[in-house]
């Protein structure tokens, strides 16, 4: 049966998302519970998959700066472009989705020769009758944004950091299991664990990674799934800023081509779903708005591929 989250669950998952590696002791003395009580919530929300403790990469330290929004258009069936589109590496996230196109995909690459591959790939898939896109040029909110009332990760800045390929492995390792013991990653890297350590907070205070707990949408009660496409009068960073406030608002893009503003909303209802669409019709500067349901999620992910560990050095 799916775990939904009360209220103490829902406290301690936005302290997760805050630092996906905040200790079992620190996560006691925030709720107000005992060390074991934290140590056997966080096991119980991670053993029933309502909770994934992983490291998100920053996109720019393995040179991933161009975001767009695919609405795929098809002739017969969705399902096999979905899948095909899936299969793709540079799609984060692949949709059959009503209203709109039939698929809907997200594409994340280097630069914007990338992306032109990228869109000429998924125009010759067999079934694709069109593409429309929508050229992300500043992601606001994303799905590894706290619930409502957490605290927002501070956004990088700056050239991404330097990383060698010890680190990019420790990166790989992070992304999997973002709660990871220094002592289980200095054994899987061949390094001792202060030094491991030292590396971890040098990623972490970087910006090269930020630990954080991705929750599962069945565990928020959530029901209904839409993207909602507006089209604005004057700046899109501003109409963009407004839609991050709204409940129910998970994602966030402000760029252009297709729309201005791209947004992700999820509900427990009908009739919640519709509240926050309208909010986001009646928000100042919208001109348009359009949206389309999530019918089957094929693909969603937040890793990018980093060099596996190396061999046992002992062996």
């Amino acid at each position: 049966m799916a775990v939904v989250l009360d209220g103490l669950d829902a406290a301690l998952v936005r302290e997760l998302q805050r630092d996906g590696r905040v200790s079992y002791q620190r996560l006691a003395e925030l709720l107000g519970v005992s060390r074991e009580a934290a140590r056997a919530r966080v096991h119980r929300l991670t053993a029933a998959g309502a909770v994934r403790v992983v490291g998100i990469v920053r996109p720019s330290v393995v040179g991933i700066a161009a975001v767009a929004h695919v609405s795929v258009s098809v002739e017969g069936p969705a399902r096999p472009v979905a899948e095909a589109a899936a299969a793709r590496p540079a799609t984060s996230f692949v949709s059959c989705v009503a209203g709109g196109g039939a698929v809907l995909a997200e594409v994340r690459v280097a630069d914007d020769t990338a992306l032109e591959r990228e869109f000429a790939a998924l125009r010759a898939l067999p079934g694709v009758q069109r593409i429309e896109v929508f050229r992300c040029a500043e992601l606001l909110r994303d799905a590894y944004s706290p619930l409502p009332g957490g605290s927002a990760p501070r956004p990088a800045e700056g050239p991404p950091p330097a990383v060698d390929e010890t680190d990019r492995v420790l990166l790989g390792l992070l992304q999997v299991d973002g709660r990871a013991s220094f002592a289980a990653l200095a054994e899987r890297v061949g390094l001792s664990q202060p030094a491991t350590r030292a590396r971890v907070l040098r990623l972490l205070e970087s910006g090269a990674v930020h630990v954080t707990g991705l929750v599962a949408s069945q565990a928020l009660g959530v029901r209904e799934a839409v993207g909602v496409g507006l089209g604005v009068r004057g700046g899109a960073r501003a109409v963009a800023a407004l839609a991050v406030e709204l409940p129910g608002v998970n994602y966030v893009a402000a760029g252009y081509g297709r729309y201005d503003v791209v947004c992700g909303v999820d509900a427990r209802d009908r009739a919640a779903l519709l509240g926050t669409v309208d909010a986001l019709r009646a928000l100042p500067g919208v001109a348009r708005a359009e949206s389309w349901y999530h019918l089957d999620i094929v693909k969603e992910t937040y890793s990018y591929d980093l060099p596996a560990a190396p061999a046992d050095r002992s062996s």
